[in-house]
């Protein structure tokens, strides 16, 4: 019987993981090891961020609003319930856009909010 060795299949594998760490630091690109352990770390990482990410621009809108509202003499969280009140029901992501493109119609937004909670 012939004897099979599978050279063929660990070379293809150990060029793929490195063609993947190709631009990392120092052994972490070139020791299959260090690159088997870095692209894991990788994954695990990419996984938390795509979570992260979401928080992330929460918080980045939340902030572009807080700080259209206040140059309009209110704060960010009597503006949302002003909104909430007046059953307005626009996400935070296009309150954002809204405030930073169009500011005649954030005002607007704004005085429906003040109505709202009066």
């Amino acid at each position: 019987m012939v004897r099979v060795k599978g050279g063929s299949a660990s070379n293809k594998k150990r060029k793929k993981l490195f063609s993947i760490t190709r631009g990392y630091w120092g052994q972490r690109k070139n020791v299959y090891r260090r690159a088997r352990e870095a692209f894991l770390a990788a994954l695990s990482r990419a996984f938390v961020d795509r979570r992260r990410k979401k928080r992330d621009f929460r918080a980045l809108w939340i902030t572009r609003i807080s700080a259209a509202v206040k140059g309009e003499g209110m704060n960010y969280s009597r503006f949302m319930n002003g909104l909430k009140k007046a059953g307005i029901t626009i996400n935070r992501k296009m309150l954002s856009e809204i405030a930073i493109h169009d500011m005649s119609a954030f005002r607007e937004l704004i005085l429906q909010a003040r109505a709202a909670l009066k």
